[in-house]
């Protein structure tokens, strides 16, 4: 189908700032063109400009701009775009209106409930894509055996797509919606976004209201159960709102694009690139297939051209652009995702696996508190960086313009306020002077005695300034790179480098090498890659539906005949499009989760063939064993395995192959010219090529610069280039010079530790999400990994639960005393006691320590803390209400050996776990392999963290290690100081005092006071909770570390900038916590409601104190309810408060928590429950100059006995409003009885329920901000948020 003999053909990659054209000419030969994509003094349409200038200049015809082009020379047009993307980016898609299932009309509004970034008070979240709801009358609910729900009318019993039965429990109002519809239709919207729950397995009610809207004319009619028919409401919700937000822009744009050419195109075969590396036909192409249609060609272009050069080994694709780089990975097959953000969107559709960091060319530099700091704010096109000539700050361009790696001569002279002017040297120059002034000066004046340790800094030049900033870079660009390999089990170093896009080519063979990589590819269409990857691309045609059914023999025929009716599918479809059989190939995927597990993986039986134990298109069960075990480290060998969806991708080979290939040189290569390259701490001769002139037999030694017309790359030293016969770059990497680094101070070396410190963390979080199987761990996140020092203080902690933050050190440094010297290679503890720094019973940490060869004691520490569903105790979930006794909440460590000489003591642990039995009205844990399963991946995950240590101090040695151990922590000593003396100076200039304090209240009365003195001319502080009530008797008791959790994470949002995160955010601060307080109470007072309720008015005090924002809901709304053979826990989202600047965002976790909720769909597949109503609740944040964000309304109805827990507070009192805000509304909770009932359970309760009855959470909403009169109390200020492209640099 490629082949067009005698014609031209276009692959076109439209990109934001520019369109690349790669042509393949009638006899053969290829051209590149690259040009702006908006000219529009020039060109209305840069691809058809694109396709115009290669034929008049290749013809010698002349073809008028104002005239539609001549398609008779043209073959076939392929096109990728970021039109969708940049319209999903700067919110310009069509006005929507979404059809949801009534109850839900905010569903996608809370999404997950977790906020997206910890720190931002702000909780800036992209807006939802729609602007009118319409809630429909109808609700299908899945049929349960166990179902004992009393009826008064039978109700109607359907089948649905996956073989399930499901009731129609409210039949839908079609006269109701025509009305609805009409009257969004009088507004102007003309385009519906349909998600009707459960229409993923029985679509009849959406097919039933998108026949009528377009009956009714409405032009754009996006069905979730057409566009991704997947369980999961949320994600196919947010899938469905982009497809018709987005497809109307598409069309409109394909339709201007194809009225630039005679006869509409018709005849010219046109396909577009989808996210997931296929073409389509430009009519079958849509809005959310397309978000990913740039990138996806670019993946397929290094997929094809470097994994068969490099003998099949597996490939990273790095892709440098000005404001991100995008990385991924090809080991044979395209590596697909199936749920993803982007834009801050989760789509649940099948895209590449692309994973994005905000580190590009344009991305600004900054030195902060004595870090380097790359990002993630970018310069953008305009200004651009501080070369452009245009008022731009300093970016990572400008580091390479400055040391000497990029050569203004061989730019256009398109830069400066009229265009015409080349990149300027003069103007870096300047900006980076006065940036290492400034620098100097910070270490010559600022840095405290234990940062400088007496030591003499010499001073650093402008050359080491930028060199640090390219050093900082690299090491944020590593990071991502790392997560995509590692996290799934692979190894990293066995990877090729495979570069392209304008920036990565002076970053590339750094990048690979501080990686361990061997090879760097560049193809020689590396700057227009993403168009090259157009024409190596197949046409693809995917069609899935979902399935219920186990992977045992007797579902091997009904998986087969829906195997052959999807495959037959995708076949007749390619067909039509022209493809022969010879040319098409049909893959296979099945959607596979072990039962009672979150975690599914689309599994092909490639390499695994049919057998008598498998069903007629491979042996899946082989295939998804092999792939759990090395993606997860374990399998669950006694769980059946579900079919969650059948997938099949038909594929029409239809990609081109270069047939231009450079002749052989005679001669060794000659450089164009010589210049100076600025390299680790010298300037070094650098050779300068030209790539058109090298031949494929050269080969170049560095350091060396190639250059051609859309790209630089930096050969390093010790590195050597050579041109492959098809005319592309390949860099042998070799390891160089490594300097040697001292004990003292570089300020570079500081910024790359503090990324290197992170990163072990990081990588442990993603081992233990990795190898556990529980949902709290794997799928809610309920954890944290962190390192510790040899004293027990905190080096860093991966923000993954604040309330985990900084209370890891206590339980360390606790251990580290127990032990008293007599720790062993070898041991893992095992620890939970409050008065061993634990949170509350169901948080276990476990820690390791880690050992050198010739040190009798740790050198490091490494520790993982999860939630656990189960430990026992008088309530299923371990949470119970009315606990008040430590004892009944549930199995206690306080020092246990879980690993002795490298031996994991099951029989110990089991019986630990088991032993709350002995207590009168206790249990056991209920959930004992989980339990075990947990402990064991939290013991990996440490393991991962020793070895990653290790290789730290084998890379630069224990002293050096240790010593920028305490450099990054007297760092965040440094910004926290910082912070304090600005609050300090402002405070005095206001007031006249130093001296804040605050107060608040828990339900019960039980006062916690805070006063806070501030040394401004040290930037320390005394946090004094004198005056705080006394232990009670309940469990909202918090041990000491939740404090200190709370402090530091208060801290770490008052600083407002990325800061370390570990013991130096607390060195300035002295905490006084009176004993036998609720604060610091005995030792087996019971705790539990202290974690997740207390923490959270500790966090509302200090920042009533230091008057930062108005009180968020101030709770977790923990609700738990289970029987004798299911449990099931969720904390609930409510309002944010109010700033200075902000409304408060409502339905997001706030503070101390951020964990997800369960998605409706799943939780109604699972468990006995029917989710009636999700939504906001309107008018429950307070009023004021900024509104608080609302709480939500959550009601269950049980279809069979329960017993339920709730546990929650802020149900008394209310969040506080701030300067005059007015206080949110307090919470609710609220049980339905059968008899018609309506009890108040109040805060906090257990209660056996029975089926039909019905409980409602209304949660607190948050205070609000600035007074304003009562007139205009229902006026709300817009927040002064940050535009979409800023939120997701920060994101």
């Amino acid at each position: 189908m490629a082949e067009t003999k005698g014609k031209f053909d276009f692959a076109i990659d439209r990109g934001g700032t520019f369109t690349d054209v790669f042509a393949r000419l009638p006899d053969g030969r290829e051209r590149v063109l690259k040009l702006l994509s908006h000219d529009p003094q020039n060109y209305r349409d840069a691809p058809t400009e694109g396709i115009r200038r290669v034929l008049e200049e290749e013809t010698g015809q002349s073809f008028a701009r104002d005239q539609p082009l001549d398609t008779s020379q043209i073959g076939w047009i392929r096109m990728g775009t970021t039109v969708a993307t940049n319209a999903l980016l700067e919110r310009q898609g069509e006005r929507t209106a979404l059809l949801v299932t009534h109850g839900f009309r905010d569903l996608l509004h809370i999404g997950t409930q977790a906020r997206p970034n910890l720190f931002d008070l702000e909780v800036c979240m992209p807006d939802v894509l729609y602007e009118e709801v319409i809630e429909v009358e109808e609700r299908v609910i899945l049929r349960q055996d166990s179902c004992q729900l009393p009826r008064n009318e039978p109700k109607r019993i359907v089948t649905g797509s996956t073989g399930e039965s499901l009731e129609v429990w409210r039949e839908l109002d079609l006269q109701r919606v025509e009305q609805d519809l009409r009257r969004v239709q009088s507004k102007g919207i003309r385009s519906l976004a349909v998600l009707l729950l459960h229409s993923y397995t029985w679509a009849a009610h959406e097919k039933a209201v998108g026949s009528l809207a377009k009956r009714l004319g409405f032009t754009q009619v996006s069905l979730s159960s057409e566009v991704m028919p997947m369980v999961r409401a949320v994600p196919r919700g947010y899938t469905v709102c982009t497809d018709a937000y987005l497809t109307p822009k598409i069309h409109l744009y394909l339709t201007e694009f194809t009225a630039g050419f005679k006869g509409g195109l018709k005849g010219v075969d046109v396909l577009f690139m989808q996210s997931d590396g296929g073409l389509t036909p430009m009519e079958q192409f849509c809005g959310s297939r397309a978000v990913l249609s740039g990138p996806a060609g670019g993946v397929v272009g290094y997929a094809v051209t470097c994994y068969g050069f490099t003998e099949k080994k597996p490939v990273i694709g790095f892709d440098m652009g000005g404001t991100s780089t995008d990385v991924s990975r090809y080991a044979g097959q395209y590596e697909h995702v199936f749920e993803a953000t982007i834009a801050g969107i989760t789509l649940q559709a099948p895209q590449l696996d692309i994973s994005t960091v905000a580190a590009g060319g344009g991305s600004r530099l900054f030195f902060r508190s004595g870090m380097f700091v790359v990002g993630p704010e970018s310069a953008g096109a305009h200004p651009g960086p501080a070369c452009y000539r245009k008022g731009g700050p300093l970016t990572v361009t400008d580091a390479n313009l400055a040391l000497g790696r990029l050569l203004p001569s061989y730019f256009p002279k398109i830069f400066g306020p009229g265009e015409n002017e080349p990149l300027s040297t003069e103007e870096t120059m300047k900006h980076f002077r006065k940036l290492t002034q400034e620098i100097n000066h910070f270490l010559s004046t600022n840095q405290s005695s234990s940062i400088a340790s007496g030591r003499h800094h010499s001073e650093m030049s402008v050359e080491d300034v930028a060199m640090g900033f390219i050093s900082v870079a690299n090491e944020a660009m590593c990071r991502p790179i790392r997560a995509l390999t590692q996290a799934k089990g692979h190894d990293t170093s066995e990877h090729v480098l495979a570069c392209f896009g304008g920036a990565g080519g002076q970053h590339a063979c750094a990048i690979a090498r501080a990686l361990g990589m061997k090879t760097v590819f560049i193809h020689k269409y590396s700057g227009v890659l993403s168009a090259y990857g157009l024409a190596l691309a197949d046409v693809v045609e995917e069609v899935q539906e979902p399935c219920s059914l186990q992977y045992v023999a007797s579902s091997y025929s009904e998986l087969d005949r829906r195997i052959e009716d999807l495959s037959q599918r995708c076949d007749q479809i390619l067909r039509k499009q022209g493809f022969s059989s010879s040319q098409i190939s049909i893959e296979v995927f099945l959607h596979l989760r072990y039962e009672g597990t979150d975690c599914a993986l689309m599994i092909t039986a490639a390499g695994h063939p049919s057998n008598a134990h498998s069903c007629r298109s491979g042996d899946f069960r082989t295939a998804f064993t092999k792939r759990y075990l090395k993606e997860f480290g374990f399998t669950i060998t006694d769980r059946p395995i579900m079919v969650d969806d059948i997938r099949v991708r038909g594929s029409g080979k239809s990609g081109i192959r270069s047939k231009v290939h450079p002749k052989a040189g005679q001669k060794s290569p000659r450089p164009i010219k010589m210049t100076q390259c600025y390299f680790e701490d010298r300037y070094l001769d650098t050779s300068v090529y030209l790539w058109e002139n090298l031949s494929c037999d050269h080969s170049i030694q560095g350091p060396a610069i190639i250059i051609d017309k859309n790209s630089t790359i930096l050969v390093e030293p010790a590195c050597v280039a050579h041109l492959t016969e098809d005319g592309d770059v390949c860099i042998a990497v070799g390891m160089g010079t490594q300097c040697v680094l001292g004990t003292e101070l570089n300020t570079i070396q500081l910024s790359i530790f503090s990324h290197r410190f992170m990163s072990i963390a990081e990588q442990m979080g993603r081992v233990l999400q990795r190898t556990s199987i529980s949902t709290n761990i794997k799928e809610r996140l309920d954890f944290s990994c962190a390192v510790f020092g040899p004293d027990g203080g905190l080096v860093s902690n991966a923000p993954h639960i604040p309330v985990h933050l900084g209370a890891m050190q206590e339980t360390v440094q606790f251990q580290i005393k127990a032990a008293g010297g007599s720790m062993q290679e070898g041991d893992v503890i095992l620890s939970n006691h409050p008065c061993a720094g634990g949170s509350h019973l169901p948080d276990l940490t476990v820690i390791t320590p880690v050992f050198r060869d010739g040190m009798s004691a740790p050198v490091f520490f490494v520790a993982s803390r999860g939630h656990h569903a189960d430990i026992g105790g008088i309530t299923p979930g371990s949470m119970p209400p009315h606990s008040t006794s430590l004892q009944q909440e549930g199995a206690v460590f306080t020092s246990f050996k879980l690993v002795t000489g490298g031996v994991f003591q099951e029989k110990a642990v089991t019986e630990a776990l088991m032993a709350p039995a002995q207590y009168p009205g206790c249990s056991g844990t209920r959930n004992l392999r989980d339990n075990l399963s947990d402990l064991r991946a939290q013991v990996a995950a440490n393991q991962r963290g020793c070895q990653l240590v290790g290789e730290l101090i084998t890379s630069y040695g224990l002293e050096v290690v240790q010593a920028y151990m305490g450099y990054i922590q007297s760092n965040a000593e440094l910004a926290v100081r910082d912070m304090l003396k600005d609050f300090a100076r402002r405070r005095r200039q206001e007031t006249g005092s130093l001296e804040v304090e605050a107060e608040d209240q828990m339900d019960d009365g039980t006062p916690i006071r805070l006063k806070v003195q501030i040394d401004e001319q040290e930037g320390s502080a005394v946090f004094d909770f004198t005056g705080t009530g006394t232990e009670v008797w309940g469990n909202c008791n918090a041990p000491r570390a939740i404090t200190l959790s709370a402090l530091i994470y208060c801290v770490r949002c008052m600083v407002g900038q990325d800061i370390p995160l570990n013991q130096g955010c607390l060195k300035p601060v002295k905490v006084i916590i009176p004993p036998g307080s609720i604060l610091q109470p005995s030792q087996n007072a019971a705790v539990v409601g202290g974690n997740v309720l207390t923490s959270q008015r500790v966090v509302d005090v200090i920042f009533r104190a230091f008057q930062v924002c108005a009180a968020s809901q101030g709770c977790m709304n923990n609700v738990s309810f289970g029987c004798e053979k299911s449990g099931y826990y969720e904390t609930v989202a409510g309002g944010a408060g109010a700033g200075p600047t902000w409304n408060g965002r409502g339905g997001v976790h706030t503070h101390m928590t951020n964990t997800r909720i369960t998605d409706p769909e799943i939780l109604e597949s699972r468990y006995p429950v029917i989710l009636e109503q999700f939504s906001l609740r309107p008018g429950s944040g307070g009023k004021g100059l900024y509104h608080g964000g609302d709480g939500v309304i959550r009601k269950l109805r049980f279809r069979s006995p329960v017993v339920l827990s709730v546990l929650t507070e802020r149900r008394s009192t209310r969040p506080y409003g701030l300067h005059g805000g007015k206080n949110g509304a307090p919470g609710l909770n609220l049980l339905h009885k059968t008899d018609g009932r309506v009890l108040n359970l109040g805060a906090k309760n257990t209660i056996s329920l029975d089926p039909g009855d019905m409980f409602s959470l209304f949660t607190p909403g948050g205070g609000g901000y600035g007074r304003v009169d009562e007139q205009d109390e229902d006026h709300q200020l817009p927040s002064k948020r940050r535009c979409l492209h800023e939120l997701q640099d920060t994101v």
